[in-house]
């Protein structure tokens, strides 16, 4: 009688991983294009005639006729959203009739690649050109770049303030379960989260750089560098860090708190917290090196979350307290009707919220083996 034998080969959690990673840069990749997708929609319906922005308002119509036509605004709108979208894309595809008109298209995507080449037609390697702005004829890219590092170091001293005090605090109520602190620290919390940024940039910006300005020595407004009054040019001012980053870390603050107790109380309810407490380990030992350890897991994954939303957040708090990041670069070119630099900026930060969030669930998939089977 014989035997049927069938080798099976055992899925490897690797494979899980991978698949779990794959799925969430699609995913990602999907968001990324409705974003694109709504804000070229949005930004095309809205009134205003970019070629007059750039001429001024005397212009002749053959001006403003060559320049839209420069711009593409002379195609019918969905070539032109191809348009956006070629010049978004890394692998960009472009045709032109001669080449001194090829020479032309290309000059603006540099620094680039030729990938390859057929007839008139050229496959390019490039940056996303997210196009010049209006005002300036600066690269949207540059106004950009030139303003993030700001934003992220106002971001990332505000997470930063969060993630220490609110650890802190949360240890401390779970601590104290049902004591007037941690009622008083509950309450602060929801107030903090329920706190609108802009209310709250206004508020602390009159408190304590109006009010108690004798006392602290802050300013109302002011960005990292500040110009000496005596003609020594620009120095480093860190004092003007304090309030917006204060500020647009109160609503993080809030939440890892309720966060931090909320995980603490769980750990603490287990069995091997109830052990170690049983073998007669110090209190402070078995809090601290068993139950926080554990009950930190969550909390930094969210704080990880949290980073690219108060990138988004900063705005008003930027605009309040005219500290020069992305937030201002927005609300300025809003009120210039300077629309590629908004465009560009809104996508800017929507693809750092994506990243930010695939890099969350990755992490959660190592932390949490359950989560890559979602």
């Amino acid at each position: 009688m014989s035997r049927l034998f069938v080798n099976i080969h055992p899925i490897q959690p690797s494979d899980f991983m991978l698949t779990f990673i794959l799925k969430r840069l699609y995913y990602g990749l999907f968001v990324l294009f409705g974003v694109v997708t709504l804000v070229f929609v949005l930004f095309n319906i809205l009134p205003g005639d970019p070629a007059r922005m750039m001429l001024g308002q005397r212009a002749d119509m053959a001006s403003v006729e060559t320049i839209n036509k420069e711009l593409g605004r002379d195609k019918p709108l969905v070539l032109q959203y191809l348009d956006f979208v070629n010049d978004l894309s890394p692998l960009s595809f472009h045709r032109a009739e001669d080449k001194d008109t090829a020479y032309k298209a290309l000059e603006k995507y540099r620094p680039y690649q030729k990938l390859l080449s057929i007839g008139n037609s050229t496959v390019l390697l490039k940056p996303p050109y997210l196009r010049r702005s209006y005002q300036s004829q600066r690269k949207v890219t540059d106004i950009i770049l030139q303003a993030l590092p700001n934003t992220l170091l106002l971001a990332t001293v505000a997470i930063g303030f969060a993630l220490l005090l609110g650890i802190f605090i949360g240890v401390a109520t779970a601590l104290r379960k049902d004591s007037w602190f941690d009622h008083t620290a509950l309450i602060t919390s929801v107030l903090g989260m329920s706190l609108p940024s802009f209310f709250a940039a206004i508020l602390m910006a009159w408190l304590f750089a109006f009010v108690l300005a004798d006392y602290t020595g802050l300013n109302m407004f002011g960005s990292l560098y500040s110009v000496d009054d005596f003609g020594r040019g620009e120095y480093l001012d860190l004092k003007n860090l304090i309030l917006p980053a204060l500020t647009l870390g109160i609503r993080p603050l809030a939440i890892i708190i309720e966060l931090t107790r909320s995980s603490m109380l769980e750990v603490l309810s287990q069995d091997f917290i109830r052990t170690a407490r049983a073998k007669g380990l110090q209190k402070n030992r078995v809090i601290y090196r068993h139950a926080l350890r554990n009950a930190l897991n969550p909390v930094v994954t969210a704080a990880s979350g949290w980073f690219a939303s108060l990138m988004a957040g900063a705005v008003f708090v930027e605009y309040v307290f005219d500290w020069k990041g992305i937030g201002v670069v927005i609300v300025e070119g809003l009120e210039k009707y300077d629309f590629p630099v908004v465009m560009g900026a809104v996508l800017f930060i929507a693809v750092m919220l994506v990243i930010i969030n695939i890099f969350v669930d990755i992490i959660y998939g190592v932390l949490d083996p359950r989560v890559r089977l979602t």
